[in-house]
This record gives C-alpha cells, sequence and structure tokens, in this order.
C-alpha cells in the first residue's frame, strides 16, 4: 500500500480519506489550520499522518478536497512543493446557490488548476460526481475520471480501483466540463426530481 496526501479536513475530505484508510492505505492529511488535520487524521481508522501547510506532501497522489473558491490560493501556498505530484481534483466550481458554474466558458475548474500547477504535475478529475455521505457509506460505485496524462490516469484508475470503486474514463482533462456539468446535475437532481441526497451515477455496460 501507499500513502495518499489529502489537502483539506472537511466533508468530502473525511469522506475520502475514511475511503483511502479503510482500504489499508496511509492517508497524510494538510491543513492550513494544523490543529483540524490532527482532528481529523485521529478518527481514521487505520494509520494517518499529518503534514506541514505548503510543504512538499508525501504522497504522490494528492487529492485537492476544498471547495474551489479556495483552491487557486491553496495551489499558490504548495507553488513548486506539487511539482511531479498526480493532483486528484474534486472540486464542483457551483455559484452559491448551486444553480451554474462559475468556471469561464469553454473551461472547467480542472483545466484552470492545471494552468496554475508546476511542471510535472497532472491533474485527474475524479470524485467530483459522487457526494461525500455516499461514498462514506461504502458500497461499489462508479468514479468518473478525466485526464490528459495517461499514466496519472492509470495511477488513479489502479488508486480507486482499490478504494472498491469503478473507474470510468472519459477522456481528455477537456472532459473535465462535462464532469463538472454532471456534478451540478445531481446536485439539481437530488434538490429536486429525486428528492434526496441519497443518490449515485451508475453505468449500465452491455
Amino acid at each position: 500500500m501507499s500513502t495518499i496526501s489529502i489537502i483539506g479536513s472537511g466533508t468530502m475530505a473525511a469522506a475520502v480519506a475514511g475511503r483511502i484508510a479503510s482500504a489499508g492505505h496511509t492517508v497524510e492529511v494538510v491543513n492550513r489550520d494544523a490543529a483540524k488535520a490532527r482532528e481529523l487524521a485521529d478518527k481514521l481508522a487505520g494509520k494517518a499522518t499529518t503534514g506541514t501547510y505548503g510543504a512538499a506532501p508525501v504522497g504522490d497522489i494528492v487529492i485537492l478536497a476544498v471547495p474551489y473558491g479556495s483552491v487557486a490560493a491553496v495551489v499558490a501556498d504548495f507553488g513548486d512543493a506539487l511539482g511531479g505530484k498526480v493532483i486528484i481534483d474534486l472540486a464542483n466550481p457551483v455559484n452559491a446557490d448551486m444553480t451554474g458554474l462559475v468556471t469561464p466558458a469553454g473551461s472547467s475548474g480542472a483545466q484552470e488548476t492545471a494552468k496554475s500547477l508546476p511542471a510535472g504535475a497532472h491533474v485527474v478529475k475524479a470524485f467530483n460526481t459522487i457526494f461525500g455521505h455516499v461514498l462514506a457509506k461504502g458500497g461499489h460505485l462508479d468514479a468518473f475520471i478525466a485526464a490528459d496524462d495517461a499514466e496519472a490516469k492509470a495511477r488513479v484508475s489502479k488508486f480507486l480501483e482499490s478504494l472498491g470503486l469503478r473507474p470510468l474514463d472519459v477522456g481528455g482533462l477537456n472532459m473535465a466540463q462535462t464532469l463538472e456539468a454532471l456534478g451540478l446535475m445531481m446536485i439539481g437532481l437530488a434538490k429536486n426530481g429525486a428528492g434526496s441526497w441519497n443518490i449515485a451515477m451508475n453505468v449500465e455496460i452491455g
């Protein structure tokens, strides 16, 4: 097993970290507030550590588990410390009332984040179509991914499989636009047609 670094300690960070720890990986939790990082690490079933905010994360896979509005500041704070890392972006860049996306036309949150990362870092869009509380319940779920780098995509796919998820490749990082729109659709479905947030998107093949 390996070490996976998570930047953030909110609801989604806790859900992902819980799956990672249960799968036998070591979780490195990093947060600007060291006490919050320690609090989450202490709750995890399995080996968990905390890292120093702004320093190079231990894991080769780093999950940005912060709201989209905070991503740019986090990336700037870490700077070259993220060089060579596989960066999983799980943010849904939705507006305040969750009725639309705030990204520029023709782009996505993941693509905008990629522009600010140091050389050698590769962004993979993942987890954004799964609600945190659904992920935390366990079970076999479909996890859609998009990325330009084939090796990064393969590594994240293997990682997702280790968590009991089925990775489904939707294409290059430009397809993150579609995944973020799907994330928005899931929010709309939960608030309207489904009438419940206990939903997940699954694909039948064949």
